[in-house]
Parts: structure tokens; sequence; C-alpha cells
């Protein structure tokens, strides 16, 4: 415990704890609706996209935020369209546009000298290295994704359970689509940093698949989702530094051991 306080009294693990929740809390948030819409992938797609902005933001000696931003939300948008205006299945756009961006990035790496500190860091996550501007977007970025619950909860529910009723009540289904896809392009783009760019879906798929095991009703997949993102992110990141273990790889195998213990929990309940 003394170890785990003096852990604390540093500033980079605040902010690196304070980060964490935020991106953790909102990528659950808004995986609750990617996942009852089937595009819970959708984080894995645009991660890919987030490598080859940042391959072309270290190519042209830019910021890299600034790069993968932009060409984050374009891909999230592009993905809803094509999906939406051709019929196809949204796991085959997600896929087709994750492969395309990964060898694209690859292929601008190579114009490069390889895979430096930067790309590292983002690929598999340095949460450790969170900057104070980090902190002011994480928060943000919270604050956005419950402001959409706070304001948007019943239609949120329509869209998510009954997409065809929503548009007969008049819903703007689209519009809602293509801001859920804004908020998780923005959740990866920040949560890069932290989770890296290979497992920031985790984020948004793990806490929705797990709660969906314990209930059935919206809110309380949307609570117990945000509830045990938080969790597992502090036990995982104190679980990484214990272990000296890839923060992003302990948090995701935190989820992994609690996915496996719901699975069994709920296997015996029934016999």
């Amino acid at each position: 415990m003394e170890e785990i306080l003096n852990l604390l009294s540093y500033t980079f693990m605040q902010r690196a704890i304070l980060c964490g929740i935020a991106i953790s809390f909102s990528a659950a948030l808004i995986g609750v609706i990617l996942t009852l819409k089937n595009y819970s992938m959708i984080g894995h797609g645009l991660g890919e996209v987030g490598f080859a902005a940042l391959s072309l933001a270290v190519l042209l000696n830019l910021p890299p935020i600034a790069i993968s931003i932009p060409i984050v939300i374009i891909a999230a948008i592009i993905i809803m369209l094509i999906s939406q205006k051709k019929g196809e299945s949204a796991d085959i756009i997600i896929a087709l546009v994750a492969t395309g961006a990964l060898a694209i990035g690859i292929i601008i790496t190579s114009f490069t000298s390889g895979f430096g500190t930067d790309t590292y860091n983002y690929m598999f996550g340095s949460i450790l290295t969170m900057t104070k501007s980090d902190v002011i977007l994480s928060i943000l970025l919270t604050i956005l994704s419950v402001g959409i619950y706070i304001f948007f909860y019943n239609r949120l529910f329509l869209i998510a359970f009954d997409e065809k009723y929503a548009k007969a009540c008049g819903i703007s289904v689209t519009l809602y689509q293509f801001l859920i896809a804004l908020i998780t392009a923005l959740i990866v783009v920040v949560g890069m940093r932290m989770m890296g760019t290979m497992l920031i879906s985790s984020l948004i798929i793990f806490p929705a698949i797990i709660s969906k095991k314990f209930t059935t009703s919206f809110k309380g997949l949307v609570v117990m989702s945000a509830l045990i993102s938080i969790i597992c992110f502090i036990i995982g990141i104190f679980v990484s530094f214990f272990l000296n273990m890839p923060t992003g790889a302990g948090i995701v195998f935190v989820y992994i051991i609690l996915l496996i213990i719901s699975t069994l929990c709920c296997k015996l309940a029934k016999i």
C-alpha cells in the first residue's frame, strides 16, 4: 500500500490515471451503442487509420494529434456512410479500411527512419507520457460523451434497439450515427497514447460484452459498462506497473480474466 501511495504522488502517474479513467469511461459509454449496433470493431479499424495518420505525421514532422484527428474522423464518417448508403455489412467495411490503412501506414513508415520511439509508443501505448493537454482533451471528451447520454438518452435507446421505429418517430438516425462515429474517432485518437493503436478497440468492446452477461436493460448496460471499464483500468495500470508490462496489455489482460470469470459464473448459475 505504501508503494502505491508513493506512486500516486508522482505527477506523471496522476495524469495517467486521470486520462485513463476519462478515456475508459467515454469508450465504455460509446461502446454500448456500437456493440448493440454491431459496430464494435470500428475501434480496431480506426486504430489502424490512426497508425497510418501517425506515420504521415512522423514523415511530415507534424504534431501527431493535429494530423490524426481529421484523418480518423473522416475515416469514421466514410465507414458509416458506405455501410448505410451501399447496404454493406459494417464488419466488411471496417475490415477493408483497417487493412488498407495498416498497409498505407507501413508504406509511409518505410520512407522514414522506421519505427521510432514515437511510432512505437502510439502503436503499443505509453500512458506514463500523457501530457497536461492529453488530460484536458480526455476530460472534454468525457463531458461530451456524458452530455450525449443526458440530452439524447431516449433517442439513443431507440436507435440502438429499433432503428426502423426510431425513423418512424421522426428521429434523424443518420445524424446520431455520425455523431457517435465522430466521438468514437476522438476516443481512438486520444486513447492511442494510452492503449496504442493495436489495443484501443478493447476499451470499446470488453465492457459492453461483459456487462451483457449480467443485465439486459439499456440503462443497466450503460452503468455497468462504465463501472467495469474504470475498475479494470485501475487494476490494469497497477498490475502492469508491478509486473513491469505495457499498460495497454495489462488492462486487456484484466479484461480477459474478468470475461472468463463472468462467463463461468453465468454458466454455473444456469446449472
